[in-house]
């Protein structure tokens, strides 16, 4: 992926494109990770989630790491990318989703 930068005010930090802003969306769709459940992060459903994330880690032969770490990193990857713009509820949701999906994983709950 190449991107275009242009300078920034900020010194010695070059200003990203619309272009380059994206990256995290070709993350997502192309990551060795895994291959993911379309809009699956869209799911009001934490149980929902965390079993389509297990599934997915599961079954597939591009992940680098064990199947929870890597479902989990793709669910944190996915909460830390929406940053502020992370509606309140949706960040209840997919927290909670981590709760589901350590308890699918047979690991303790945090807190």
């Amino acid at each position: 992926m190449s991107g275009v930068f242009r300078p920034s005010n900020r010194k010695g930090v070059p200003a990203m494109t619309a272009a380059r802003q994206k990256w995290s969306a070709e993350v997502t769709e192309q990551s060795d990770a895994m291959d993911l459940e379309d809009h699956i992060f869209e799911s009001d459903d934490a149980r929902k989630i965390a079993a389509s994330l297990k599934r997915s880690a599961e079954h597939s032969h591009r992940r680098k790491a064990e199947p929870f770490q890597s479902a989990m990193s793709m669910l944190n990857f996915y909460i830390n990318r929406a940053g502020k713009n992370l509606p309140a509820t949706r960040r209840r949701v997919l927290e909670h989703a981590k709760d589901e999906l350590r308890v699918a994983f047979g690991r303790e709950k945090e807190g």
